[in-house]
């Protein structure tokens, strides 16, 4: 068991303190109730549920996962009951828990947004919202909102109107610069950004005649996305000053500790829970234990270790050829 001694709380801002920075990504740990047998989900950081829309979704057609080296592809397609029947059927019970559940949600329109977020502002279990904003304007062309700076402060600040609730917005890393965008998210009031999303991919058939997912395309998690994951932490750390969550092929504790390097405060933990759904809450003893080995009372005292003194150069030229 963790040792109390080690502080390993996590403010998030506007009254969201965790009590441990594991967390569980949204879309691997459903709404928790279906996890509850074999995880100890008092014991986790906290639980992004599955995305919410506002209306049921049905989801995107079958195929809709296969597996791919170092990771997975997925295109589920936000199925859910839609927010009504979420805060139904799973709000009573999340107020039993000690474990603090973020609602992420996802729409495809701001107007889509503003009224899931009203409609879970002030439902007692809910804590927190998280914004995907990596979804189809539908008022921009089919333009994500989360790769354009515009588009992504414009539905952040609409939200943030609209809820008391303490909000995180999950970044894209489908962008070339990841700093103007983190920034309008930080300025339209976010309370913390969580990072990344998938990453698009597809996968082809075995007849070699068409892709084989469904939907075409999906998104490519595990741990093949790390290094992309940890370099957006670490752009994005350097651009705002509120806390980052780090998701992207979180699978032991190293992957935590290079996370808290490049300047993330918390982990999500996804795609690995489906090989091993206990992973989270081992990973919460573990990080105590490293605390300890390394004579420090927090693990804050490990987060931006790895940030340089300025800030470096984008990863659009650092990566550039120099001669």
């Amino acid at each position: 068991m963790s040792d109390p001694a080690v502080d390993l709380t996590v403010d998030l801002g506007r009254g969201l303190v965790l009590p441990n920075p594991i967390l569980v990504a949204s879309g691997t740990f459903g709404y928790g109730v279906e996890y509850g047998d074999v995880v100890e989900i008092d014991r986790l950081g906290a639980i992004c549920c599955k995305g919410t829309t506002l209306r049921p979704r049905i989801g995107n057609p079958t195929p809709r996962v296969t597996e791919t080296p170092g990771g997975m592809l997925n295109s589920i397609g936000l199925q859910n009951p839609g927010v009504d029947a979420v805060i139904k059927k799973y709000a009573g019970t999340w107020t039993t828990w000690r474990v603090p559940v973020i609602v992420n949600v996802a729409g495809e329109s701001v107007e889509d947004y503003v009224e899931v977020a009203k409609r879970l502002d002030g439902v007692p279990g809910v804590a927190g919202i998280e914004l995907n904003i990596s979804c189809p304007n539908v008022g921009r062309g089919g333009l994500q909102f989360a790769i354009d700076a515009g588009a992504a402060g414009e539905v952040t600040a609409a939200v943030r109107r609209a809820t008391d609730l303490p909000l995180l917005v999950k970044l894209s890393p489908n962008v070339s610069d990841i700093r103007p965008i983190a920034k309008a998210i930080a300025d339209a009031g976010a309370d913390a950004l969580t990072a990344i999303n998938t990453l698009s991919g597809i996968a082809v058939a075995p007849t070699r005649t068409k892709p084989l997912l469904g939907n075409v395309y999906g998104g490519l998690s595990g741990p093949a996305i790390k290094p992309v994951a940890l370099r957006i932490v670490y752009e994005a750390a350097q651009a705002v000053k509120i806390p980052i969550v780090a998701i992207g092929g979180v699978t032991e504790l190293a992957d935590v500790l290079d996370f808290l390097a490049v300047g993330a405060v918390a982990v999500q933990v996804g795609t690995a829970i489906f090989a091993d759904p206990t992973l989270p809450v081992r990973l919460v003893d573990e990080l105590a234990d490293a605390c300890r080995a390394r004579g420090v009372a927090t693990h804050r005292d490990l987060v931006g270790t790895a940030l340089p003194t300025k800030p470096a150069a984008p990863s659009a030229k650092g990566v550039e050829y120099k001669p």
